[in-house]
């Protein structure tokens, strides 16, 4: 029997990861920015331990500065500026025309409802199951935050957390990285913000 609703059902080999706007000048604005740092910490480093590719872009870094250097960003399959507020710009479409074995999309970062939510709107609009990461992703003021997570999951996003994700890829004890994505999530992460 099949499903009757999309149930957004990830794979290692059809997920990319969106990082999005992780920026030094973000840092003493965005609340709970230290706690979706260190989320979004164990969300890159699994991208690398689990070959998914990572994109990263970086909201007109010449005045916000480049990601914060807690994230290793270095394996990224791109690392684009823009100055749109959606992480669609050209080259981030061109990737995903020339890859299309990738359905899924994980994003998190800043801010939830200006570049989070036009990318959420923009990837459904071509197709995408978008996962919101809640807890590496935040703005200013959480009734934005709050609001836009709403929003998403209304408008047919799934809205989750890190380990959610992480469990859902790996699928199983006997998964090869098993121990490395263990690893990564042995400490429970904080729940900035989202349980007050």
């Amino acid at each position: 029997m099949s499903a009757k609703f999309n149930l957004g059902k990830m794979k290692e080999s059809s997920t990319l990861f969106f990082l999005c706007d992780m920026q030094e000048k973000f840092r003493p604005v965005i609340s709970f920015y230290n706690e979706i740092l260190l989320v979004a910490k164990r969300l890159v480093e699994a991208s690398s331990c689990l070959n998914i590719p990572l994109i990263v872009t970086e909201q007109y870094p010449k005045g916000l500065g480049k990601t914060v250097e807690e994230l290793n960003v270095d394996h990224a399959t791109l690392r684009v500026e823009k100055e749109d507020f959606t992480m669609l710009v050209p080259e981030v479409l061109e990737f995903l025309r020339s890859h299309d074995q990738y359905r899924h999309i994980v994003l998190f970062g800043v801010e939830t409802h200006v570049c989070i939510q036009q990318t959420v709107i923009d990837l459904l609009e071509i197709g995408y199951d978008v996962h919101i990461v809640a807890d590496a992703s935040s703005s200013r003021n959480q009734m934005d935050r709050k609001f836009a997570l709403q929003r998403f999951q209304q408008i047919g996003a799934f809205v989750t957390t890190s380990e959610g994700v992480l469990f859902q890829l790996i699928g199983s004890k006997n998964h090869p990285k098993f121990k490395e994505i263990q690893n990564l999530i042995k400490v429970v992460g904080p729940t900035s913000g989202l349980l007050q």
